[in-house]
């Protein structure tokens, strides 16, 4: 199935949170469109997540059977949200979907797809050490990377890394 297909199977189901999507297209100078290259997306709620996560996995013509994979992102130093980034693939259609859900950094707080899809565990752990993001439901949320007196999140874009740690030096 091609992109606009599973969007709109995702529109005709009534996925819960679904808030749009975005393809790539050429830049546009007369509009001052910088363009965008990659993946088609859909943007979801994040409050909303878990429950589109499972309609897509149950719903038989979508069938997206496994979680490649989760991170997070942060845009800029300025911006209030971080982007959860979700990739799906379905064996028995041979399609992907990729999934951009906006969360605010004041409330990085989402609940944990891992009843959904267990390969979500480290990726919502990594996440969490790296933005700051909360995952509630989350079976096992201790650090995989950093130590756990670390300060901050290293991924952001407003982190300022320390000068040192435990009396080892960080430049």
């Amino acid at each position: 199935m091609e992109f606009q297909a599973i969007h709109d199977r995702l529109k005709a189901q009534g996925a819960p949170g679904l808030l749009g999507f975005d393809e790539p297209r050429p830049a546009n100078k007369k509009e001052k469109d910088p363009g965008r290259a990659g993946m088609p997306f859909v943007t979801v709620d994040h409050a909303h997540l878990v429950e589109f996560l499972r309609m897509c996995r149950d719903d038989d013509k979508l069938a997206f059977d496994i979680l490649v994979d989760l991170t997070a992102s942060d845009p800029s130093a300025d911006s209030e949200e971080l982007w959860i980034l979700i990739q799906l693939l379905s064996l028995k259609h041979k399609h992907r979907l990729a999934i951009k859900a906006p969360l605010p950094k004041a409330a990085a707080t989402v609940a944990s797809a891992t009843a959904i899809y267990r390969a979500a565990q480290w990726h919502e752990r990594e996440c969490a050490e790296m933005y700051g993001i909360t995952f509630v439901g989350n079976p096992d949320p201790r650090h995989i990377l950093l130590p756990d007196d670390w300060e901050g999140y290293p991924l952001r874009k407003d982190y300022e890394f320390p000068r040192e740690y435990h009396g080892i030096s960080c430049e």
